[in-house]
């Protein structure tokens, strides 16, 4: 049998698992500092629960098949959608507005290409039972704080909002609500494929071709600043356009106060494909060319339409979400990476079979005072244990012989100076943690 994976599926070797790993803890610890709490929810849903949120091109990508007892199931698409199933059916038990978080895997059966792939993690901020700015503001902030926490400095956010955008297609001649959405998802595409090829989709989709070209004229050469939105949708004259200009402002306001403005940026050609999208809407983009064409690594908007799908209540929301496998490939492909701690930096040699005790016993005191430690289990001659100690990436080796055994001693040897120094049982866990935190 031949070992492979499966097309746009990867094996995360520890090299790359644990700064993944370490990415992770931030990304948690930053949304529990912002207020959000841990919600789970199964890999597997109801068909009907997925199909039918994302639009044509999204129920295209479930991962759709009948389980065991024949019923219809699908492997989640994003956590979004589920989250609002969550909140439908547990509404008596739950505490409104929710601030919830989630990292988990999902499945799409996208083209894997760069910085795309099939199964993915996702890392979500929402707030679900309240519809104001603030709301908005408040899980923009917990994103960028979470690029903060992650050293992240060239990337920026941008803003649109769903109104602005129906404002603006109607300004271009778009009125019909069916092609309106259809235009939509062609301009979500501008990013990806050249703009004739996002015109000849509006085409196809029932857009005469020369609104399609002032659509495109709309979102390119015209593209309005966010002071000049008044003007540029002076022709579209509805209460809920200049509401949704008000509240675009309002949010970067808000943001700006909280000390993130510098990173964020209006931009009208965000559109957000999935159909759930109500009102504000953001990607975030590394601004670094070399990997221009990885895509968003953080977006989101408001859905305030979608938990009713699921009850009689009409429950708004709003929510962030980073893409931490795409994220990550950036930061590989820039050299920006960390290190993360798949080293251990404590190796725990065993000098002979009549020392294994000592030496996980000595193990244990260092693991007991949150140290990482590894008792060497292959045995043989010290200096391959040495060896082996020195490529785990150890900074510091414990070697606990027959005579430190009945002294009621451990040596510490520092791998990095060459260096070697013995201490008393009951204090060598103060000096192995000062050996690791000196400098070179």
């Amino acid at each position: 049998m031949e070992p492979r994976t499966l097309k746009g599926f990867r094996d995360y070797l520890p090299a790359i698992e644990a700064p993944r790993k370490a990415m992770i803890r931030a990304i948690e610890a930053t949304f529990e500092c912002h207020g959000f709490v841990p919600l789970q929810t199964p890999a597997l849903e109801y068909l009907e629960t997925l199909a039918g949120k994302y639009g044509d091109e999204g129920d295209k990508l479930l991962y759709r098949f009948a389980d065991h007892g024949a019923r219809d199931v699908a492997l989640r698409y994003d956590l979004t959608v589920p989250l609002a199933r969550v909140v439908a059916q547990h509404r008596g038990e739950l505490q409104l507005p929710l601030r919830r978080y989630q990292v988990a895997p999902v499945w799409r059966a996208d083209k894997p290409q760069r910085g795309r792939f099939r199964e993915f993690v996702q890392c979500d901020a929402d707030i679900a039972g309240v519809d104001s700015a603030i709301a908005d503001a408040e899980v923009l902030c917990a994103g960028l704080a979470v690029l903060d926490a992650l050293h992240i400095d060239g990337a920026r956010l941008h803003l649109n909002h769903r109104g602005v955008l129906f404002g603006l297609l109607r300004t271009a001649g778009v009125a019909d609500l069916a092609l309106q959405l259809a235009s939509i998802r062609a301009i979500d595409k501008l990013d990806k494929i050249p703009a004739h090829a996002v015109r000849a989709e509006m085409v196809g989709h029932g857009v005469p071709d020369e609104v399609a070209g002032a659509v495109l004229a709309r979102f390119t050469t015209e593209r309005p600043a966010l002071e000049g939105l008044d003007a540029a949708l002076s022709t579209a004259s509805d209460a809920a356009t200049f509401e949704a200009v008000a509240r675009l402002r309002r949010v970067v306001e808000l943001v700006t106060a909280a000390g993130h403005g510098d990173r964020i940026v209006f931009d009208p050609t965000i559109a957000r494909g999935l159909d759930y999208y109500t009102g504000l809407i953001y990607e975030t983009r590394l601004t670094d060319a070399r990997v221009a064409g990885i895509g968003a690594v953080m977006s989101g908007g408001r859905y305030d339409g979608l938990i009713g799908l699921f009850c009689k209540d009409a429950i708004p929301a709003v929510g962030i979400s980073l893409g931490l496998d795409r994220l990550l490939a950036a930061l590989v492909e820039l050299g920006l990476a960390a290190d993360g701690d798949a080293r251990v930096p404590v190796y725990v040699t065993v000098f002979d079979p009549s020392t294994a005790q000592a030496a996980l016993g000595l193990a244990g005191r260092l693991r007991a005072a949150g140290l990482r430690a590894e008792v060497d289990a292959v045995g043989g001659k010290l200096g391959k244990q040495l060896e082996r100690a020195s490529k785990r990436g150890a900074r510091v080796a414990a070697i606990v012989g027959p005579e430190e055994v009945a002294a009621q001693t451990v040596v510490l040897k520092d791998l990095r100076r060459g260096v070697q120094e013995r201490f008393a049982l009951e204090t060598v866990t103060q000096a192995t943690r000062e050996w690791i935190e000196r400098p070179d």
